[in-house]
């Protein structure tokens, strides 16, 4: 068996075993969270079959994670490398690439060993999702038949609710960087990576933080206050680089992370820490208000 498929294998119940692959994201209840979260800031005037799909919505945001199976290869490695994007070892301009295939093309360019792996398509992976939402909305507006209308109402939950899933991994700092899980020394053409600081991490940073210690120190509570006070933007005509944005604030957080993992530590079994707690919700309170704004954007970019 190779390290990828016992690290799927095991990663839910023990937590990661290797770094040759990425984890798990978040953990269901992290997901679950953020989803909520995204729920309860959306306004009034959104559909209202899509604002009373909430518990929908927030169960089917760790739905990916539901279909990782390594015996299952042809499904799993469809979507194994959308959930990440290691920007360190993704080429400079690479991300100017309009679709995930044009981008994987710059990453062969870049003579990078195993490209989809080395880099991720976490952010094409989301507009890819978006986008197909905008479409369901318009199909959906302009729908006389009830029948189908509902029809096309499921199709937007599934959809919408999928996306949720990426935008929450987009929002864990380990999701953006080639430190996915401990601090590593070099990038995947061998350039040493600095480490000034002494970061370390350890093998199950990974999970420790984004399961154990959210499970056993994060509340709905915790990330509802971390949320905006305001309404989600209409970012019509500029998702692509609000997407971009909220995958850079996130690779921003990375030392952050590992910072207060050295000097505080993430440690499920030990008491609660407002530091820790609170970088955590705040977090997962950055994947729910980035996941309102795409769907409070998807409907109104489908009305144009």
């Amino acid at each position: 068996m190779t390290a990828y498929a016992l690290l799927m294998t095991l990663a839910v119940s023990t937590g990661p075993t290797s770094d040759d692959a990425h984890p798990l994201p978040w953990g269901f209840l992290g997901h679950e969270m953020a989803a909520h979260a995204a729920v309860l800031a959306l306004p009034a005037s959104m559909p209202a079959f899509f604002r009373d799909a909430r518990d929908q919505l927030v169960y089917l945001d760790p739905e990916p994670d539901r279909w990782r199976n390594f015996n299952m290869k042809e499904m799993d490695q469809a979507f194994s490398y959308d959930h990440y994007i290691d920007m360190e070892n993704v080429p400079a301009g690479a991300l100017d690439a309009s679709d995930r295939f044009t981008y994987l093309k710059a990453l062969y360019d870049a003579g990078l060993p195993k490209p989809e792996r080395d880099a991720g398509f976490l952010p094409y992976r989301i507009l890819e999702l978006y986008q197909r939402v905008v479409t369901e909305f318009r199909m959906w507006r302009n729908e006389t038949d009830p029948t189908k209308r509902g029809w096309i109402e499921q199709r937007i939950i599934n959809d919408a609710g999928v996306l949720g899933h990426y935008v929450t991994d987009a929002s864990q700092p380990h999701h953006s960087t080639i430190h996915f899980n401990g601090w590593r020394n070099s990038d995947a053409l061998g350039n040493a990576v600095p480490n000034p600081e002494g970061y370390s991490g350890g093998d199950a940073f990974h999970s420790r933080f984004e399961r154990l210690f959210v499970e056993a120190h994060v509340t709905q509570a915790d990330v509802n206050r971390h949320m905006p006070s305001s309404a989600p933007t209409d970012a019509t005509g500029r998702t692509r680089a609000m997407v971009m944005e909220h995958i850079q604030e996130s690779s921003g957080n990375v030392e952050a992370l590992y910072r207060l993992d050295r000097d505080v530590g993430f440690d499920p079994a030990g008491p609660l820490n407002s530091e820790t707690r609170d970088f955590a919700a705040g977090r997962l309170a950055s994947g729910g208000s980035m996941l309102a704004v795409l769907w409070w954007s998807a409907w109104n970019e489908s009305g144009s």
